[in-house]
């Protein structure tokens, strides 16, 4: 039997499919502190250790905190922290262009504030005389700035290819069904991991724009030169990504929106899926008025 759709709180607003999701300004709130976590442990553990006494490598590190942040966060805001996860949400058709920009700009936001903190950390060490030449340890580069000189063509290559796997995964694993959040999280956390080791020995490769610009603007200035690469690299390839899955058909809602879960059709209370044009109250309506018909021809005689 349907059970009647509960009140929705002041902070979810109804995409038109009557299932509630949490209005912009929170799913915000989420993105932008999802990315702070992200930056400050993908930029903060390698600043801080020393890699002969480090019990965790910093790509561990990094995708254990986008499994965490994915966890607490992903039912409020979908979980990208990614501008490039967005840009392949966006073109696969699981949100809308106005949300994708709020999201980047939230996503630079948590990112910059990260950076910030953690060089003002650094400006405190009385080892360290140039704030910016640490930063640099940490900042995605090329050529001479790359640890085995990789040249422009394998960074571009690298980035493209590592961003278009991370989104794939996620906009695969990412549903409404009972273990989709977490099976997205950890899905997504151990892809980042294992792409962030090898873009590590390729020249700090974050697969991420909103980490690329955090980390160059407090480096030397090469890091700015060079930056168009990380920005622009990543977003291609979600962006292949995000195609591939319009295409195949992988899933876009009837309302373009999908921050909390992404694509699957709505459902009512029990689970079923509802009538085309149909909301969730006149689906209980539509159930009440067959179940009393039906106990009316019993009554009557006309059913056994």
């Amino acid at each position: 039997m349907s059970t009647p759709v509960p009140a929705r709180h002041d902070a979810f607003q109804s995409t038109g499919t009557d299932i509630a999701q949490p209005r912009l300004l929170p799913r915000l709130v989420a993105e932008a502190f999802g990315s702070f976590f992200l930056a400050l442990a993908g930029l903060g553990v390698p600043l801080f250790s020393i890699p002969q006494s480090s019990p965790l490598p910093a790509a561990l590190a990094a995708g254990l905190a986008v499994t965490a942040a994915m966890l607490a966060f992903g039912h409020v805001s979908g979980g990208h922290f990614n501008p490039a996860i967005t840009a392949g949400h966006l073109v696969a058709g699981r949100i809308r262009g106005g949300s994708a920009a709020a999201y980047a700009a939230a996503q630079l936001a948590g990112g910059l504030l990260a950076a910030l903190a953690l060089y003002g950390i650094l400006r405190t060490l009385p080892g360290i005389a140039d704030s910016r030449t640490a930063f640099d340890t940490v900042t995605a580069g090329f050529g001479e700035h790359s640890i085995i000189q990789a040249p422009l063509a394998a960074a571009l290559l690298l980035e493209m290819i590592g961003a278009a796997i991370i989104t794939a995964v996620f906009l695969a694993t990412a549903r409404r069904d009972s273990n989709g959040r977490s099976a997205a999280a950890v899905a997504v956390g151990l892809s980042f991991a294992v792409l962030l080791q090898l873009g590590l020995s390729v020249g700090n490769l974050p697969f991420n724009p909103a980490r690329a610009i955090a980390s160059a603007v407090f480096s030397s200035g090469w890091a700015v030169e060079q930056l168009w690469v990380f920005v622009a690299a990543p977003l291609v390839g979600a962006v292949i990504a995000g195609l591939a899955f319009r295409s195949f058909g992988a899933g876009t809602d009837a309302s373009g929106e999908a921050p909390a879960a992404t694509g699957d059709e709505p459902v009512a209370a029990d689970d079923e899926p509802l009538e085309a044009d149909e909301t969730a109250a006149e689906r209980v309506t539509r159930d009440t008025k067959t179940e009393t018909s039906e106990a009316q021809e019993f009554f009557d005689g006309k059913r056994g």
